[in-house]
């Protein structure tokens, strides 16, 4: 969903939800087919990485940075520079768009792979982290 994605819980007034990550807008912090727990209601703030419906297809989710509050809602931008589909396209978004915040992204294990004890046990180690804020001082580029 860094680009897009699908929202797989959190729309019937579910504090959290799961949804997965389509895209490399958000690469390096989400990687295509990472899976993210999305806290819904949760406290916006710059730095933040949040889900939002796309401004101009609203029934297209997006994982986005949020970088500032101007006059017309929230600038976000994804953390691949060479990605498109930011507000450097389509402006600020509105705040009833942005649905929530990520708090934390897993990623998945191929299915149907055999593998050794020690790559699963280094799987368990990294799988599972927080999505933490950027910098305070981040400013729109």
């Amino acid at each position: 969903m860094s680009g897009s994605g699908r929202e797989r819980a959190g729309e019937a007034g579910a504090p959290f939800g799961i949804a997965e990550v389509t895209g490399v807008s958000m690469v390096p912090t989400l990687l295509h087919g990472d899976r993210l727990l999305v806290h819904y209601g949760g406290r916006l703030r710059p730095g933040c990485v949040a889900v939002l419906r796309h401004p101009l297809q609203q029934d297209l989710l997006v994982v986005k940075r949020l970088i500032e509050r101007r006059d017309g809602g929230w600038w976000v931008l994804g953390d691949n520079p060479d990605a498109e589909g930011d507000s450097r396209v389509f402006g600020a978004v509105p705040p009833e768009l942005v649905l929530g915040r990520v708090r934390a992204r897993y990623r998945p294990v191929t299915p149907g792979r055999q593998r050794s004890a020690g790559v699963v046990l280094s799987w368990l180690v990294s799988c599972v982290r927080p999505v933490r804020s950027a910098s305070r001082r981040l400013r729109a580029r």
